[in-house]
């Protein structure tokens, strides 16, 4: 890819995930993460604006009767070290002055600058976690100091003419357009799906910090970002589609791109050289399989020190853990077939105020503790996702259908040359083709259905039962047939590199910016 011309792109994210420091809490930043990277390298003019959680997000120890119990994320010293300071302003805050300071980290044309509060205190506590606060004024604090803290550096740094675009990710940056008046430059990224995603806030508070009287008593942020957006994403086909059902009233703004990864950031090295060498085929992909799946047990005997992979079949499920990701699922299939030769990876962690998701978090550390052939992975962040996703023999996505946007995770994995069985939703539709390049089960729901309502519970247990029988197959299919099942695995790599690429959501969020290379 080339890039054309100099436009510069804003991207405001409330996280994003570099390769050091605690400066995401999941899917989002690590999008963010990733075409940030990517942009950087292909020289576009790339500037993402995000907050300085000094406490990062979340890591978690086990009492005595395994209890997940949340602790902080202290900055470590030499990711600070790195940061760069290039601005100080005060914003206005509560009828207060709030100093900020602005620190950047670069790579490549592209760079992040991170808003610190200096002073006072009180306002410094607000930004202390990523996603974590006591009261819903504290979130809207919180994110109108990103939203002040972005308006006031973009005017003091950015020659308003040089914008080509500020995309607003997620509906917590909406507050911007609000706080910065620049007609024809907002787009809006929509990652969350169905209607259950969609933060509000009093007015009162709007009119407050901003000066709008808005007409309802609680005001949606969505319809503000859709509402000054000259262009709205969602982020899959399926997304797009659901989304139209919510906000059929701004469906002429609504569009899709859907995500992908940066396949030089997900990919194992020695496998991209095969592949980029063209020497990768059908053998040379079992060899390296072979050898991803050996540096796996290693990793894994610093959880549970007699780890033993040999001619076990390994199944990963590894994602924040949330009831609508349905984990349940896998501890389901864990207990049913623990005498089978399989072995479990388990990765993930919950949000500290999500009391269903720590209840998982405990029942995977019981599996950790009482059964040999499971390993739980609580501390799961980038870099033991890159081990996790790549070295197992198939991959578990099991949201509920309607709910998840679009996930990347089996993108990772495919890349890899690990398959996925997968539910049908978010962006796998795009991607998957049953029995080909992996598997696919239960239905393509497009209606908003409650995780906890007795109809989602029949869907529940339906689907439940024809993972289990695919994955029966597909375990039949690895041990009597594996050449087959490495097929589906050499198809699943081959077939999703070109499409699952980051360079591909760059170029289709930016065609004016970046064009394809004329082969």
């Amino acid at each position: 890819m080339a890039v054309e011309k100099e436009v510069h792109v804003i991207s405001i994210t409330p996280d994003l995930a570099l390769e050091q420091g605690y400066t995401y809490a999941g899917g989002l930043g690590v999008l963010e993460g990733d075409k940030l990277y990517a942009a950087g390298k292909i020289g576009m003019s790339y500037t993402a604006l995000s907050l300085l959680y000094r406490n990062g997000y979340v890591d978690y120890e086990f009492d005595s009767e395994g209890n997940p119990k949340p602790k902080p994320q202290p900055q470590p010293q030499e990711f600070i070290s790195v940061l760069k300071p290039v601005d100080k302003f005060t914003i206005g805050l509560r009828g207060s002055e709030v100093s900020i300071e602005a620190l950047e980290y670069g790579y490549g044309s592209s760079k992040v600058v991170f808003f610190s509060v200096r002073e006072p205190a009180w306002a410094g506590k607000l930004i202390d976690r990523i996603y974590i606060e006591d009261s819903a004024e504290e979130k809207f604090y919180k994110y109108t100091i990103l939203a002040k803290a972005s308006a006031e550096f973009i005017t003091r740094n950015v020659k308003i003419s040089d914008i080509g675009y500020i995309d607003l990710q997620e509906a917590y940056t909406a507050l911007l357009p609000l706080q910065l008046r620049i007609p024809g430059k907002f787009r809006i990224v929509i990652h969350t799906a169905g209607i259950w995603g969609h933060p509000s806030f009093p007015r009162d508070l709007l009119a407050l910090e901003y000066g709008y009287r808005f007409i309802e008593q609680e005001v949606f942020l969505t319809e503000i970002g859709l509402a000054v957006a000259e262009q709205a994403f969602a982020v899959s086909a399926k997304h797009y589609d659901v989304l139209l059902k919510i906000f059929p009233h701004f469906g002429e703004k609504i569009t899709y791109v859907t995500n992908g990864v940066n396949v030089e950031r997900w990919m194992d090295e020695g496998l991209r050289k095969m592949y980029e060498g063209k020497v990768l085929n059908l053998d040379s992909l079992v060899d390296a399989r072979e050898k991803l799946k050996q540096r796996l047990e290693g990793f894994l005997q610093n959880y549970k020190k007699d780890v033993s992979l040999d001619g076990k079949f390994v199944i990963v499920w590894a994602r924040r853990i949330t009831e609508y990701k349905r984990p349940w699922m896998v501890i389901r299939l864990v207990r049913e077939l623990k005498d089978r030769p399989i072995f479990f990876v388990l990765g993930g962690k919950a949000h500290p105020q999500d009391a269903v998701g720590l209840e998982y978090m405990k029942i995977f550390r019981k599996l950790h503790n009482e059964l040999p052939n499971v390993v739980y992975v609580p501390d799961y962040d980038v870099h033991k996702a890159r081990i996790l996703l790549s070295s197992g023999d198939l991959l578990l996505f099991t949201p509920f259908s309607g709910l998840e946007a679009c996930g990347t995770s089996y993108m990772k994995a495919a890349i890899n040359g690990v398959p996925s069985l997968a539910s049908r939703d978010g962006g796998v539709l795009e991607f998957i083709v049953d029995n080909v390049n992996g598997w696919l089960f239960g239905e393509d729901i497009r209606e908003p259905i409650d995780v906890y309502s007795q109809k989602a519970g029949e869907i529940n247990e339906k689907e439940y039962g024809e993972l289990k029988a695919k994955l029966l197959q597909i375990l039949e299919l690895y041990r009597t047939n594996p050449e087959r099942y490495y097929s589906i695995a050499f198809s699943a790599l081959r077939s999703f590199i070109p499409r699952a690429s980051i360079q591909r959501v760059l170029r289709e969020y930016y065609p004016d910016i970046i064009k394809a290379p004329i082969l």
